[in-house]
């Protein structure tokens, strides 16, 4: 983000600060939100979006899409796929020019075909102004040209740790590290009690972000401001030897984890700790299985440690919903998704995903999703504190690409195994990113 981009968006929430201290509403600023938008006659619209991961969220959505179909008289179908499938049809779509109307996907893809996406900037603008400002990440990932939004922020699966505070206890750990090498000594002194840990290591759209986090927190990164490739570096390096230590201790199996399989083995009781969005507690909380359900109590949550670099250093995956240019209803695709992200449905959604999304907009912390568990609130932040994944660079196809060719996740489990050395697995991983970001 360019420093004026953050000027604007530090002046923009403090602004709506001031009008959320004097207002009890999550409406900040109403006179200044103008909105006008008619959608065409006789509009169907085709929504597809990634599989819930919590109940809550599809049954939420739905009832909000319902509302919106009562409301308007636009008939809405919608289609839910897993995250690794929702890409390639997103891809199909922008080079086909045929498809669903609105299509909700991850990270920065919406980056790969920019020019196929119709310009959603009077929508951001107006739920900007009207609710505090976006969280800077969303104008990294959607604003690239920082003029045009391309995508509309929907929010962020936070991915902080997970982890069962009385096996933690037993193994000698009264409170969770903040640090790596505390974080290293918890790990192992968990396998040593026979209670391990684990977190995905296979090509999971969500939970292989820990990687990223991981390099983050040595100083290493895919690409410098300028987006010069430096992956092989000295602070990649040390993170990847670090990552061979953690691996270590790790449940068997984590190399061809996928999203789900973290989440089965932590409710198994297989695991101690592991990193995930809220669903691991979220399914516990609603279980039918007395077994399940009993372990609720005793999960707690907790940011991941801070590196050498003396920062945070947070991924999370981000969420983003894209009108592609080809729709037939452009009006009604936009009025849409103002009507999704508007306090009445949003709000409500929130708090049937119970957490599970972070929110992009800053008004929306208020919501009471947050406070009504003392476990929801670590991931309440998780948009506002997060790093876009092709930090430190601009986002663009080559970062969109390097992300979904998941370049930083092989590297750091050809590392973590043991398949290559560490110099190795660096080396192969600058030249695969320098295939996408081509000088």
């Amino acid at each position: 983000m360019t420093e004026t981009t953050r000027r604007q968006f530090i002046q923009s929430t403090s602004v709506a600060t001031g009008a959320l201290s004097a207002a009890p509403m999550l409406l900040s600023t109403p006179a200044r939100a103008q909105w006008t938008n008619v959608p065409e006659k006789d509009a169907k619209l085709r929504v597809l979006r990634w599989s819930r991961f919590v109940q809550g969220d599809i049954d939420a959505y739905m009832a909000n899409v319902k509302k919106f179909t009562e409301k308007t008289g636009i008939e809405v179908r919608v289609d839910n796929e897993g995250w690794e499938d929702v890409r390639p049809k997103a891809a199909v779509a922008a080079n086909t020019g045929a498809g669903p109307d609105i299509i909700l996907s991850t990270n920065d893809d919406a980056n790969l075909y920019p020019d196929k996406l119709l310009d959603v900037s009077d929508v951001c603008d107006y739920l900007g102004k009207k609710y505090g400002g976006w969280y800077p990440a969303c104008e990294t990932y959607l604003k690239p040209d920082g003029k045009k939004w391309i995508g509309v922020p929907l929010g962020a699966s936070g991915a902080i740790m997970v982890y069962r505070q009385s096996l933690l206890k037993a193994a000698g750990i009264n409170s969770f590290p903040k640090d790596v090498d505390s974080y290293l000594k918890m790990f192992q002194a968990l396998k040593a009690k026979g209670t391990p840990g684990g977190m995905a290591l296979g090509n999971a759209t969500g939970d292989s972000g820990w990687t990223h986090w991981l390099i983050w927190a040595f100083g290493g990164s895919i690409v410098d401001k300028n987006n010069k490739v430096i992956i092989h570096s000295p602070q990649t390096i040390k993170a990847l030897e670090y990552a061979k230590e953690l691996y270590a201790t790790f449940i068997p199996g984590t190399l061809s984890w996928l999203d789900p399989n973290n989440n089965k083995a932590f409710l198994d009781g297989q695991l101690s700790v592991t990193n995930n969005g809220i669903s691991i507690y979220y399914a516990a909380k609603n279980s039918d299985n007395p077994t399940v359900k009993a372990l609720a109590a005793d999960i707690q949550h907790a940011p991941f440690p801070v590196g050498p670099v003396g920062i945070p250093t947070e991924y999370h995956l981000f969420f983003n919903q894209m009108i592609f240019k080809y729709t037939k209803y452009p009006n009604a695709a936009k009025e849409f998704l103002r009507f999704m992200m508007e306090e009445e449905q949003y709000g409500a959604w929130l708090q049937g995903a119970g957490g599970y999304v972070s929110h992009p907009l800053a008004a929306y912390g208020k919501n009471p999703i947050w406070t009504s568990d003392p476990k929801h609130t670590p991931y309440r932040d998780s948009v506002k504190n997060m790093r876009p994944a092709g930090y430190a660079g601009q986002l663009g196809y080559a970062s969109a690409g390097a992300m979904a060719d998941f370049i930083v996740c092989n590297m750091v489990a050809e590392a973590a195994s043991g398949s290559k050395s560490p110099l190795e697995a660096a080396q192969r991983a600058q030249k695969r990113a320098e295939r996408y970001y081509k000088t």
